[in-house]
């Protein structure tokens, strides 16, 4: 009895060690904590980007600036575009919009963009022709640069703890602070 006591308080320890709360009897289920600056500097990686569309002008694709959605669980993406080619003339700046949800994917403990949503891409001072061509552009542009990106990855250690336990990355929410993932029990 005193063994299982110990047992038990060691495993609440260990669990209050990590931030995990204990109130009264029952646990919380343990969590991860990404803030917006690690999002940001972990995709700022990736950026600038170049997309090429044949014969007609080149796309130049800077880092996005991050937003938090805490409303709609979902982050938001502001990024800046060069477009300038022989369909052009000249290049204009402009910038384009998305706000996409997040997923874990297990194989590479990777925290993802998905179901991304093209909101709009403005390019002020161009022609309306050269605009609806570039309109056309924009939600495929949006889906190479920004679907699927990784903008986190766990490691070993940040896992361990919950591993032993029984537990895997499940929902990740959108807080005013960053992401929230939250752990459940793996599969049986």
């Amino acid at each position: 009895m005193q063994r299982r006591y110990l047992l038990v308080a060691s495993a609440r320890l260990a669990l209050l060690g990590v931030g995990v709360a204990v109130t009264g009897q029952a646990l919380a289920q343990p969590s991860y904590t990404v803030s917006i600056q690690v999002l940001q500097q972990t995709v700022a990686q990736r950026f600038p980007l170049r997309y090429p569309v044949e014969g007609l002008l080149n796309l130049d694709l800077q880092a996005p600036r991050l937003g938090l959605l805490p409303a709609q669980n979902r982050l938001a993406a502001a990024m800046q575009v060069e477009a300038a080619g022989p369909a052009l003339r000249r290049s204009y700046t402009g910038s384009f919009d998305v706000d996409f949800a997040l997923r874990y994917e297990a194989s590479d403990r990777s925290i993802r963009a998905h179901q991304l949503q093209f909101k709009n891409l403005q390019f002020p001072g161009l022609q309306p022709a050269a605009a609806e061509l570039l309109n056309a552009y924009g939600p495929a542009l949006a889906a190479q640069s920004l679907q699927e990106v990784v903008l986190d990855t766990l490691r070993p250690q940040d896992l361990a703890l919950a591993d032993t336990m029984g537990l895997q990355p499940g929902s990740i929410t959108v807080t005013d602070k960053g992401l929230v993932v939250g752990f459940v029990n793996k599969p049986a």
